[in-house]
């Protein structure tokens, strides 16, 4: 599995990589424009992202306008959704205006900081990621 951890804080994200590398590679980035030109990037190889957990409140680009620019690009080039990465979002700020956007938008889940590991593998069963 192919997994993108795009979070500012360098010891979350450092706490979340960590955990999530028992279940595949793992890429960081720390803002906005590094998450799209990184999943763009792997979008080109065709080695997508499977899951990108994407923090809300992130510098130069926030989280709900790069799910926007994802889901666009999904859409534009008629990714199948069974083949559409699945975004997971994370934010200190449990239920905001940001939240229900990403939500709307079509994000597949949201965890709150700090986060619970066991959260995130109930999560990903949940998704059917992982057994």
């Amino acid at each position: 599995m192919k997994i993108l951890v795009a979070e500012d804080d360098l010891a979350s994200s450092a706490f979340l990589a960590q955990f999530l590398a028992q279940y595949g590679e793992v890429d960081r980035v720390v803002d906005g424009l590094e998450t799209l030109e990184a999943y763009s990037l792997c979008r080109q190889e065709l080695r997508p992202y499977d899951i990108i957990f994407l923090d809300i409140m992130m510098p130069k680009v926030d989280g709900v306008t790069v799910l926007k620019a994802i889901r666009n690009y999904e859409t534009k080039k008629k990714i199948k959704p069974e083949n559409k990465t699945k975004v997971i979002l994370t934010s200190a700020l449990s239920e905001t205006d940001y939240v229900k956007k990403a939500k709307e938008v079509g994000c597949e889940g949201c965890l709150s900081k700090p986060i619970n590991t066991q959260e995130v593998h109930n999560l990903l069963v949940q998704l059917g990621i992982v057994d």
